[in-house]
């Protein structure tokens, strides 16, 4: 199949790409510079320097694809590219999927697709959005990952210790984050593409839901671990960025194994942190 990706140099983009080479689909990606174009290639891939904002050029790639994968969401990009590339779609068989987010569903210890939305204020803009991509005809999936962690990068990255200064929670630490592996996580992607189901969503998280803390432990390598309030956590990253890292998830992706046939082999994040490709 020859897929349009965006995000291909990206932390989820790149893992989605490698899975896609390697399951024997055909790769065009947008990129922004001809070093990440040099990635792409490297990589398996076919890569245009060209704005994943540029419509017309998202139009004429869809076009010439079978099927679109969107990692590099983000709000000033979604609106526009995800019309666009439904209007191309539209009429033809060819597979659309979309990334979405666990940030949607609030707080919860059992999150699952019927959830009740409750998003914090830095994803709320992903709601219309969605809401677009899943009314649509085409057949569309919107991918919503956990906490992504591994090859030594993601939002976990930031508990790394040096053994000598400290590593801060965010607030207490007793919340817990409904989590997958990057790498499991491109193998996701390309079994939503193949599925091509219409109006699929799927969580992606593989049931394990370490505390804050217990990441931190895990991650800190001797450096002392300090617990911080609500506010202090909002005033050093950001109330918005702070308010999303705080709520409490829980997720079982019971539905990526059954609908998907989905299994996750790479290491959990405490041992990726304690022995994996965190340690420095």
């Amino acid at each position: 199949m020859h897929v349009f990706l965006t995000g291909a140099s990206g932390y989820i983009g790149s893992s989605v790409l490698r899975a896609l080479v390697a399951h024997g689909h055909d790769v065009t990606a947008i990129v922004r510079s001809d070093e990440k174009a040099k990635a792409v290639r490297d990589a398996g891939g076919r890569a245009f320097v060209e704005d994943v904002t540029d419509t017309e050029v998202v139009e004429r790639l869809a076009h010439e694809a079978d099927a679109v994968v969107h990692t590099a969401s983000a709000k000033d990009v979604d609106e526009a590219f995800v019309r666009t590339v439904l209007e191309a779609l539209t009429g033809t068989p060819k597979p659309f999927v979309h990334t979405g987010g666990i940030f949607t569903f609030g707080n919860s210890t059992d999150i699952s697709e019927q959830s009740p939305i409750d998003p914090p204020a830095m994803t709320s803009w992903r709601g219309a959005n969605e809401a677009v991509v899943r009314a649509s005809d085409v057949r569309t999936t919107i991918v919503a990952p956990g906490i992504v962690y591994g090859r030594g990068a993601g939002i976990p990255a930031m508990f790394v210790g040096d053994g000598e200064h400290e590593v801060r929670l965010v607030g207490d630490g007793s919340q817990r984050w409904a989590t997958v592996h990057v790498d499991d996580l491109g193998e996701l992607y390309v079994l939503a593409l193949e599925r091509a189901e219409q109006d699929g969503y799927v969580l992606v998280a593989t049931g394990d839901n370490p505390t804050v803390r217990e990441i931190a432990e895990a991650g800190a390598h001797g450096s002392p671990i300090v617990a911080e309030s609500v506010d202090a956590s909002r005033e050093r990253l950001g109330t918005a960025y702070a308010d999303a890292l705080l709520m409490h998830q829980e997720c079982s992706g019971a539905h990526a194994r059954s609908a998907y046939g989905w299994k996750p082999t790479r290491p959990s994040l405490l041992e990726d942190l304690a022995d994996g490709s965190y340690v420095r």
